[in-house]
């Protein structure tokens, strides 16, 4: 049986940048739909509070928006990580999550 070997932070970072572009996008309530039945409430929460942030980085106009987008990303890359860590049970359904927002 052949294993596979799976990279964790190039998940975690894949995932991340997938999120955020989607939380900022069309595509946000067809993947909160789908986050929300396979991480479960606190991660739709989590879009729904990115989502959130870049919205209102859009409105004031400040210039921040891509700085807003970078600290987004990086903090999803870190609960990725750690829910990862702790559940790799998981990380199928982040990848499957990751793949839904490229299509």
């Amino acid at each position: 049986m052949a294993r596979t070997v799976i990279h964790q932070p190039k998940v975690a970072w894949d995932g991340a940048r997938a999120f955020v572009g989607a939380a900022g996008g069309p595509e946000y309530s067809a993947l909160a739909t789908e986050m929300l039945g396979k991480l479960g409430t606190d991660w739709y929460g989590e879009l729904a509070n990115t989502r959130q942030r870049l919205l209102t980085a859009s409105v004031e106009r400040d210039g921040n928006e891509h700085a807003i987008a970078d600290v987004e990303a990086a903090r999803w890359r870190v609960r990725l990580e750690d829910l990862m860590r702790r559940r790799p049970d998981l990380i199928r359904a982040v990848q499957e999550l990751t793949e839904a927002v490229a299509r």
